[in-house]
């Protein structure tokens, strides 16, 4: 497939975010700024914990439909192909990998029947976003490792989706599982969270890419990136990791990823993590902030030089 050079954008953003004015400098200010070619954006549905079988997919916590055609026809006036990207967080706090119930069900306790019924409702919601805006990708799930071993459930949810959403469909799986799902032959393109450590990322891109020639599929990062914390080369999956701030340790992780990626041009995409919509600091506060997105730091510089370099805009 062709290279997909995405950044995620307005990761968490609420209902209604699109009515004002912001969102739109910010999506420009991407796209100007970085030179990417597409833009991945995730509806997040809210659940109260991991082991809660209600699902909160319209709420004023969760994007509505207006906003994402909002985001995609500006993404499209921009030149940007767009992603949808299907997601859950939980409120209390806990990553949505440790989602988990009995692989035996018990009457009385909540269990995968419950869960897949509510998450599958959520990602078709997604699925007819998608359809109705031509999405040129739907992803439908993220990094839920407590999951996806429930083939026989993803193998009906994705078949469900394919009866709304036309377009080709991935999954991302967390890093480290992309040789541990089984159903791969369900979707279109694999990907996974891509976040590795500076100094190993050969031996991972040459594990993906056995993978990947097992499937037969193509590959991309549907997620990818680093903090700009002292450590975060070492741990770049974990926010919380590391200390100060430090866009030096950010920009020396993106020369190590994108020299990869060169590399190994099996990868046919990345998913750049991530990109605020309403809440985007001023340019000059980038050297003094710690996190992900690379606005205002020499990580973004990066970016837009391998955007022009390689054609990937």
């Amino acid at each position: 497939m062709d290279f997909i050079n995405a950044y995620t954008y307005g990761f968490c953003e609420k209902q209604g975010f699109t009515r004002g004015n912001a969102w739109k400098h910010s999506l420009r200010l991407l796209a100007e700024s970085t030179g990417c070619n597409a833009v991945i954006l995730p509806v997040c549905a809210w659940q109260d914990h991991t082991w809660s079988v209600k699902m909160d997919s319209v709420h004023p916590d969760v994007m509505s439909a207006e906003d994402v055609r909002n985001v995609c026809g500006y993404a499209r006036e921009l030149g940007l192909k767009v992603i949808l990207k299907a997601m859950v967080n939980c409120r209390d706090g806990y990553w949505r990998a440790y989602i988990h119930f009995f692989d035996q069900e018990v009457p009385v306790e909540p269990g995968w029947g419950e869960w897949f019924a509510a998450w599958t409702e959520h990602v078709k919601l997604v699925a007819k976003m998608a359809e109705e805006n031509k999405a040129d990708m739907l992803c439908v799930g993220c990094e839920m490792v407590g999951t996806d071993h429930r083939e026989t459930e993803w193998r009906h949810l994705i078949a469900e989706v394919r009866g709304i959403y036309a377009g080709p469909l991935t999954y991302n799986c967390d890093k480290y599982q992309e040789d541990h799902v089984s159903w791969w032959d369900a979707v279109d393109v694999i990907s996974s969270s891509g976040y590795y450590p500076a100094d190993d990322l050969d031996r991972q891109f040459e594990r993906i890419r056995g993978a990947a020639e097992r499937a037969g599929k193509s590959f991309m990062f549907m997620e990818c990136g680093c903090p700009s914390r002292h450590g975060s080369d070492r741990r770049p999956n974990d926010w919380r990791y590391g200390t100060g701030v430090s866009p030096e340790t950010q920009a020396e992780w993106y020369r190590a990823f994108l020299d990869a990626l060169e590399r190994y041009p099996f990868v046919r995409g990345t998913g750049w993590w991530d990109w605020p919509a309403t809440r985007l600091y001023p340019e000059y506060a980038g050297t003094d902030d710690n996190g992900y997105c690379t606005w205002g730091k020499p990580a973004n510089a990066l970016i837009r030089d391998f955007s022009e370099k390689t054609g990937r805009r």
